[in-house]
């Protein structure tokens, strides 16, 4: 995969973007990343790439002539290297909200851009280059740099032979609808705190229906919501009416305890 970004300040990739998964997809050559800044490509002879608003407001906005020529050269490079130009992505608060889902949609994609913006928000031309426009949640960042990089963390760690372990993905929270189960390592008791009999017990049948009734109640607990989009399995509905009795139970004894 090849995904390219469009910011102010490509400095802030240089460190984050080349650690961790991120960095050892790089090395392995699952990921080309090349940050492009797109003052570079300002015809203004101060390198300038935002403007005044027409019309009056506060705050100032990204000229289209920088953003124009500077996609078009990532897209010619990319072209070269026998890539589609993908999907174009534009950093912003009206955008749809960044989800796993969307990550995995990302994930099957050869070439992603990303444009950062910075300042006041853009010139609405410039939304002309764009296939998505993506938020990362309902706040304000100061520019869509720290945004990218969550996106794009979330994306390539799905990439095929980017983890270690192939089974590292599908079990992560949100990947399979529900969230995490519980997991444990050595020591067996750390300080009177003991891992679950169960995962000891060497049975992998059992193993996997505590692991699934757990991220049933974990879920139930926590977000609700994504139970009721889900489509269970009948074992499922069984272990969730299982949870749900000793989730009241247990409520009903801490009630009960506070008296």
């Amino acid at each position: 995969m090849r995904i390219d970004v469009l910011s102010l300040f490509p400095d802030m990739f240089s460190g984050p973007m080349h650690d961790s998964i991120v960095g050892k997809a790089i090395e392995n050559g699952h990921l080309t990343m090349p940050v492009t800044n797109f003052r570079d490509y300002s015809t203004n002879k101060h390198g300038n790439v935002d403007d005044y608003p027409f019309g009056g407001g506060a705050g100032m906005l990204l000229q289209p002539q920088p953003i124009f020529d500077a996609l078009k050269a990532t897209e010619e490079q990319a072209a070269a290297e026998g890539l589609p130009k993908g999907r174009v992505i534009l950093l912003d608060p009206a955008g749809v909200t960044f989800n796993q889902h969307v990550a995995e949609e990302f994930a099957h994609e050869e070439h992603l851009t990303f444009l950062c913006g910075h300042y006041e928000g853009y010139d609405e031309r410039i939304r002309t280059l764009v296939t998505d426009e993506v938020s990362l949640g309902d706040f304000v960042l100061t520019g869509g740099e720290l945004a990218s990089m969550v996106m794009i963390d979330a994306t390539v760690r799905l990439l095929p032979g980017v983890l270690g372990n192939s089974e590292s993905a599908p079990g992560d929270s949100f990947s399979s609808g529900l969230l995490e189960y519980p997991q444990y390592t050595r020591p067996a008791d750390f300080r009177g705190m003991k891992v679950p009999d169960v995962l000891i017990s060497g049975n992998h049948g059992k193993i996997d229906e505590w692991r699934d009734k757990e991220a049933l109640r974990r879920t139930y607990q926590r977000r609700p919501d994504l139970i009721d989009h889900r489509r269970l399995t009948t074992q499922q509905k069984h272990l969730l009416a299982d949870v749900r009795i000793e989730e009241e139970e247990r409520q009903a004894a801490e009630k009960e305890s506070r008296k």
